[in-house]
């Protein structure tokens, strides 16, 4: 028996390979905003505006149905968690109806369940057949008691694959001195911050009512994580650290205005149980590429650190916020894109009198779960102009990233709320 071919089907045939994509199995068409949704992405690329949230949205999750998950940083109209529904042409069908009476960042999807913290818990709810939540008003608390002190509270998460659960819990401090953040300040002493927070926590992904006594330190010396993922092609947590602020202006006879801008980089460390990168006791110079003793426990700039610290596996400018980092697995992408990293700089505040920098997503390419080659800017102009990202008045930031079942990347904005879809529309 011949197949036969429909004109609906030679009319959707007609739009690949334009700048349309066609599923067959959704009968869906999704095209780009006109205008790529205001973003600069490589050719062949192209994006869509999903949702205007309004809110200031932090992490994403997108389940195997196409359910988007959104955390706010804040509760909006009582609601700290949104549910988005996108359409035929990729837009969101309405507005989004929302749950959870709290703030905060983490937000993941696995296993038929969605993960979302606040900045002191994590909660779980499980998810049906639709990728829909089935009990929204009464989530099982999977961590609770966590530490705050409104200084890089936010708690980030994400799952491996055999049921564990990592949170980042930031250092409440810039470099543990004795004065946070004060001219001339010197550093404490076997940092007391460190006993609850700098590093990263391990618990069991469905064991209720953990904290500190029951989970596991798995990894200390990080600043603050906002940015984490689980790489699967080594089966290793990745995160990215903040680095610490202000060296001239706490140390203004060591570092000038320059110097302070630049230092130190952002950067991306592979973990194992046990890990220390070495905060607060090491910043790490992206120029130099070395680990330099901070003034606070006796460095000039010239100092290197103890070496016994963990080296990072890539680095970035300074100051630039990295705040989601996502493996792809997609196939939409071309093949380059494979198993990369995909990391959102949320934008610098603290490099004046230089330019801010950042408010952009990179992509970092990655052979055999290793960093290789250079990072490139992938998806820019989320700022609105060059003059805006200059002086950090950026329209919007980007925050989360998440892939959704097609391939699609993504993005959240933590300025307007703004919710990006990215895909490949040349085949």
């Amino acid at each position: 028996m011949k197949n036969k071919i429909t004109r609906p089907l030679l009319f959707a045939a007609a739009l690949v390979g334009s700048c349309s994509l066609y599923s067959l199995t959704q009968k869906v068409i999704l095209a780009p905003d006109p205008n790529n949704a205001g973003l600069k992405l490589p050719a062949g690329f192209g994006a869509l505006v999903v949702a205007e949230t309004g809110g200031h949205a932090r992490h994403l999750a997108v389940t195997p149905q196409g359910t988007i998950y959104v955390k706010l940083n804040a509760v909006k109209n009582g609601k700290g968690i949104l549910e988005l529904h996108p359409g035929a042409n990729g837009k969101a069908t309405a507005a989004p109806t929302g749950f959870g009476s709290y703030g905060g960042t983490g937000m993941y999807a696995k296993d038929g369940f969605l993960y979302a913290s606040s900045d002191e818990e994590v909660f779980r709810y499980k998810l049906d057949a639709k990728g829909e939540v089935t009990n929204p008003a009464q989530p099982e608390k999977i961590v609770t008691g966590l530490i705050n002190r409104q200084q890089h509270e936010s708690k980030s998460i994400v799952l491996d694959n055999v049921g564990n659960l990592y949170v980042n819990i930031g250092a409440y401090s810039n470099s543990c001195q004795v004065k946070d953040r004060q001219r001339g300040s010197l550093g404490r002493q076997d940092c007391p911050v460190l006993d609850s927070a700098g590093g990263i926590w391990q618990f069991r992904a469905d064991k209720a009512n953990q904290g500190y006594g029951t989970g596991t330190r798995y990894a200390t010396g990080l600043r603050n994580v906002v940015g984490l993922d689980w790489n699967p092609q080594n089966n290793q947590l990745f995160v990215m650290q903040h680095g610490r602020d202000q060296l001239h202006d706490n140390f203004p006879e060591l570092y000038d205005d320059k110097e302070s801008a630049e230092l130190p980089a952002e950067c991306l460390y592979a973990l194992t149980k046990g890990a220390n990168a070495g905060w607060p006791y090491l910043y790490y110079d992206g120029q130099k590429h070395q680990k330099m003793l901070p003034p606070e426990y006796g460095g000039d700039g010239k100092k290197l650190a103890d070496p016994k610290y963990l080296e990072p596996a890539a680095a970035y400018p300074a100051h630039m916020a990295p705040d989601g980092l996502l493996f792809y697995t997609g196939t939409m992408f071309p093949e380059k894109y494979r198993n990369g990293a995909f990391i959102a700089f949320h934008g610098s505040w603290n490099r004046a009198p230089e330019p801010q920098k950042g408010y952009y997503v990179v992509f970092q390419p990655f052979k055999n779960g290793k960093p290789v080659g250079a990072w490139e800017v992938f998806a820019d102009n989320f700022a609105g102009t060059a003059a805006k990202a200059a002086s950090g008045r950026a329209d919007h930031k980007p925050c989360g990233l998440a892939q959704g079942p097609d391939g699609s990347l993504y993005v959240s904005d933590d300025k307007a709320g703004t919710i990006y879809r990215i895909m490949y529309t040349k085949k």
